[in-house]
C-alpha cells in the first residue's frame, strides 16, 4: 500500500502509516508468523511505502523495511527520505541487513533519516558508516 502525505516531514503520519499494517498474526504454526515488525518509509516523491516482517523457520523471511523497499520498488522508485520500523513496544533501529539493502538500492539513501527509539533520528550514512558497497561507489 502507498500514500501520499503532503508537505514536510510529519514523524507521527509515518509512524501512524507503520502502526496501520502492524499485528502479528501466524502462518502454518504459532512459531512462523507474520507482521510482528512493520515499516514504513517515505519517498522523495512524498509517497508513503508499507511492510511487514515475515518471521520463517529456516531464515527465508525477512523484515518489515525489506517488504516496504519491495513495495517502493514496485513504483520503480529508489530514494527514501525518511523510514521508521516498530513493533508492539515501540520503534526499533533497522538491523545492519536491512541499513545495507537501503543504501545498495539508491547511494543518495545514505542521507535518508531514520527514526531511532527515543524520539530521536540519524542520518543513514551515521548508521552505516562503512557501506559494504562503499569501494564500488568510489570506482563510479
Amino acid at each position: 500500500m502507498n500514500r501520499d502525505i503532503a508537505g514536510g516531514r510529519n514523524d507521527e503520519a509515518l509512524l501512524a502509516e507503520a502502526r496501520r499494517v502492524l499485528g502479528k498474526f501466524a502462518l502454518v504454526k504459532p512459531s512462523i508468523s507474520a507482521g510482528g515488525v512493520a515499516a514504513a518509509l517515505q519517498t522523495a516523491s512524498g509517497r508513503i511505502y508499507t511492510g511487514i516482517c515475515l518471521d520463517l523457520a529456516c531464515g527465508i523471511g525477512f523484515c518489515a523495511e525489506h517488504s516496504a523497499v519491495a513495495e517502493m520498488l514496485k513504483a520503480r522508485e529508489t530514494e527514501i527520505r525518511r523510514i521508521v520500523a516498530i513493533d508492539a513496544d515501540g520503534v526499533l533501529a533497522p538491523c545492519g541487513r536491512c541499513r545495507e539493502l537501503i543504501v545498495q538500492v539508491d547511494r543518495r539513501n545514505l542521507d535518508c533519516e531514520v527514526i531511532l527509539p527515543g524520539g530521536t533520528s540519524s542520518k543513514m550514512a551515521d548508521l552505516l558508516p562503512r557501506a559494504w558497497l562503499e569501494p564500488l561507489f568510489a570506482r563510479e
